[in-house]
């Protein structure tokens, strides 16, 4: 996997009575430069959106493969350490692509339990805290019995 950038830019120009117009150099620009690092790691990251496109868990399984080797690859060592990291998860991530089932509604009412839990600084009982989560999460009766 290559990965071309092309970057184009309107480089900064200064009119010299002596020396005619000058380019300003761009730090970016040189051949060695450490920016390119950047731009390797974008692409890297960029890529690796296309793995949740995939309908088939082999087909998945044998992009990770390609991109994974691509990321190891690469000279940086944060694209390297978040690759084995994903690599530890591909099972997971694998099984997306056979059920399209995610865990976001239980990180969504895992996060509004939570802001209810600081905002309150604490409980006296258990009791209270279930009937403030189950007001503010949409569970809680609140027609009064009696009622049709």
């Amino acid at each position: 996997m290559q990965f071309k950038t092309e970057i184009r830019a309107a480089v900064p120009r200064s009119k010299c009575a002596e020396c005619g117009i000058k380019t300003i150099a761009i730090p970016w620009a040189g051949k060695h430069s450490r920016f390119t690092w950047m731009f390797e790691a974008v692409a890297i990251k960029e890529n690796f959106r296309h793995f949740w496109k995939y309908v088939y868990a082999f087909s998945a399984e044998g992009f990770f493969d390609h991109w994974y080797s691509r990321a190891i690859r690469s000279r940086l060592e944060p694209i390297k350490k978040v690759a084995r990291m994903l690599k530890k998860h591909l099972d997971g991530m694998l099984s997306y692509s056979r059920h399209r089932i995610t865990n976001a509604i239980t990180e969504g009412f895992n996060s509004r339990i939570q802001s209810i839990k600081s905002a309150a600084r604490g409980f006296r009982n258990f009791a209270n805290y279930r009937l403030r989560v189950l007001f503010y999460c949409g569970k809680l009766e609140m027609t009064p019995e009696g009622c049709h």
